[in-house]
């Protein structure tokens, strides 16, 4: 299962800067003033020790990390959503708002204000999705798409523009089942997960404070947005350093987890998702699946052979594996278990899915 993330914020917050920190790409960061209006995609290895520990194990000749697509829009304008198609069909949206000073990047509204950004942005997701509702509702009322919608999406996409106009987001949107179905072939960008994260200069972020910390924080709580606070700056520049000197410069800064460790923790929570892994001397994998999906079915992300021919999973808690230090350790003690095809897969299960077809 491939997560996607999409990237927004007005222009000169770091968006780039932090996009390059979580694909390792080198794009120039100065797109703002070179006129540069194009989107950036790219993919970031999600860190996760329990690979790691299963790859020092094994010693696989492949070891693959859950990957996370990462998709940066131009900087967003007040009035200028144009960009905002290329990460409508994103599983979550992270909004990069500036909280660090420096002389040399102004900001567009010529001061700082972390609540006003955040609103701004909030804004323009409104006033897409309304504009997407518009075109919509007016190409179905000229008759041209009257015989390929389902009968009730003009009804249901009315109930949406009503709740646009009061200026709440569609996740306030409470559908009928008939509702949820007219629906399902529109994506709407006020509905998405929203993580904030707020981009710092270092010595915020080695205090922790920051301007309206404390107003961002009850805000993203009252909204059931997602927050964390990163230097990306500083992370995107130490993680050019070898590997030996980077996690020695990470520890001195108090930086206990990467800023695309954090994000994908903040996504996997938003969106109800695990990992699951699997070993061998050929590959250690972790396989990303929702929460609480069946044994069988998780089987079928790996193949649809081992689903249709699924016999047993043989499980062991990764918590498990990691205190008896090896698989042999691990059997001795009982940690192993054969689970069933309704068994929910549970976050940091190491399985080997016994199947014949």
């Amino acid at each position: 299962m491939a997560l996607s993330c999409g990237i927004i914020g007005l222009p000169m917050v770091g968006k780039t800067t932090f996009f390059n920190l979580l694909t390792g790409s080198q794009l120039q960061t100065s797109a703002f003033f070179s006129g540069k209006t194009a989107v950036s995609t790219g993919h970031a290895r999600i860190p996760d020790a329990r690979v790691d520990f299963l790859a020092d194990i094994f010693k696989p000749k492949k070891t693959t990390y859950a990957q996370l697509e990462i998709i940066d829009v131009p900087g967003l304008r007040r009035g200028g959503n144009e960009f905002l198609a290329a990460v409508r069909d994103c599983d979550a949206l992270a909004h990069i708002v500036r909280g660090f000073h420096d002389d040399d990047v102004p900001h567009v509204e010529d001061s700082l204000d972390i609540m006003r950004d955040i609103a701004a942005i909030d804004t323009e997701l409104l006033f897409a999705d309304l504009q997407l509702i518009e075109t919509r509702l007016n190409r179905i009322r000229e008759g041209r798409k009257k015989k390929l919608e389902h009968p009730l999406e003009e009804a249901a996409l009315e109930r949406c523009q009503a709740l646009l106009m009061e200026e709440k987001p569609l996740k306030l949107f409470t559908p009928t089942e008939e509702e949820q179905e007219a629906l399902k072939h529109i994506t709407f960008l006020t509905n998405k997960p929203l993580l904030i994260v707020v981009n710092l200069d270092e010595g915020q972020f080695s205090s922790g404070q920051w301007p309206q910390k404390q107003q961002v924080e009850d805000y993203c709580a009252a909204q059931g947005y997602a927050l964390i606070a990163v230097c990306a700056r500083m992370e995107e520049e130490i993680s050019r350093l070898p590997d030996e000197e980077r996690g020695l410069f990470l520890e001195e800064l108090g930086v206990q987890e990467s800023g695309v460790s954090r994000l994908a923790q903040a996504l996997y929570r938003q969106l109800g998702l695990i990992s699951f892994l699997t070993t061998g001397e050929d590959e250690v994998k972790a396989w990303t699946i929702r929460q609480g999906l069946p044994a069988r079915q998780a089987a079928g992300k790996i193949h649809s052979d081992i689903e249709r021919g699924f016999i047993r999973a043989e499980t062991v808690a990764f918590a498990h594996l990691s205190e008896a230090g090896s698989m042999a350790a691990a059997r001795e003690k009982g940690y192993f278990r054969l689970e069933g095809k309704e068994y929910p897969v549970q976050d940091g299960d190491i399985i080997n899915f016994r199947f014949n077809v």
